[in-house]
């Protein structure tokens, strides 16, 4: 404790506190430091995106935008209709930049902004999946694909730097409903089959009787005989029958595309040929 010239203590404010100012001074620099880090940081950073790579080892850069692909880091899962179970979405997200970029650089950002994709995908499909039945995956993944067609590439800043994200998502099942539809599907394969199957033989039926048409037309010198002429007019008739049996074919399957119960039409019966 120190005294004044005239034999009294000196008074506690008036005593310099050297290390306490220096405290004070340290922060005072590091919170300036830090807001100029803070205003510098997408100037130093859309700097270094034009800088091309030093050394002799260094690969020329690739021609045209860069594109990095990147996986959403697990299956999305949005409830079906009812809330009792949900579709699962596998998504990839595409991130470019409309600008020249270092790939070091994209890959940045492209973490940066995964997570925001993410979440803005999920809330996309939530909204079409919440009144569509669980076994309505296909329907699902149409209506997300039409709605990242129509709402084109997402795009992120930060700063003066843009990226772009074009998302893509494929729909899967719930694995505890694949059982149930399991004989549904199998049924629709089999009509399937047999759909084709039948139109595949009314188009030969069509198909022959047409030529053998063009081969009897060809000879009409002996068309004089009623054989000919009657076996003629025969082929004539059932090419008109195998014709009416793909349209109505084709009109039951355009009117019932995937109903098991509808009928498929009778195949025509040819006539037999009149007795000689």
């Amino acid at each position: 404790m120190t005294d004044a010239p005239d034999g009294k203590p000196e008074p506690a404010e008036r005593r310099p506190h050297w290390s306490v100012r220096g405290l004070t001074t340290a922060r005072d620099a590091s919170v300036h430091a830090c807001r100029w880090m803070a205003r510098t940081w997408d100037r130093l950073v859309a700097a270094l995106r034009d800088e091309a790579p030093v050394g002799a080892a260094a690969e020329p850069s690739p021609s045209g935008p860069l594109v990095e692909q990147r996986d959403a880091p697990g299956l999305i899962v949005v409830p079906a209709r009812g809330y009792v179970y949900s579709f699962y979405l596998r998504a990839t997200f595409a991130w470019s930049s409309p600008t020249s970029m270092r790939a070091e650089l994209l890959s940045w950002y492209a973490q940066y902004f995964q997570p925001h994709a993410v979440q803005r995908l999920t809330r996309l499909a939530a909204d079409a999946a919440r009144d569509l039945p669980p076994h309505r995956a296909a329907d699902l993944e149409l209506a997300v694909q039409r709605s990242l067609v129509d709402d084109g590439p997402w795009r992120y800043q930060r700063g003066d730097i843009v990226v772009t994200c074009q998302p893509d998502a494929a729909v899967r099942l719930d694995e505890r409903i694949r059982p149930t539809l399991q004989p549904h599907v199998d049924r629709l394969v089999k009509l399937d089959y047999q759909f084709d199957e039948q139109l595949r033989q009314a188009r030969y039926a069509e198909q022959l009787s047409r030529r053998w048409v063009e081969i009897l037309s060809e000879h009409r010198s002996a068309a004089a005989d009623q054989d000919l002429s009657t076996a003629r007019r025969h082929l004539l008739t059932a090419q008109r029958d195998a014709t009416r049996w793909i349209d109505g074919l084709l009109r039951v399957r355009s009117q019932h595309p995937t109903d098991p119960a509808s009928p498929s039409p009778i195949p025509p019966q040819p006539s037999p040929l009149p007795p000689r």
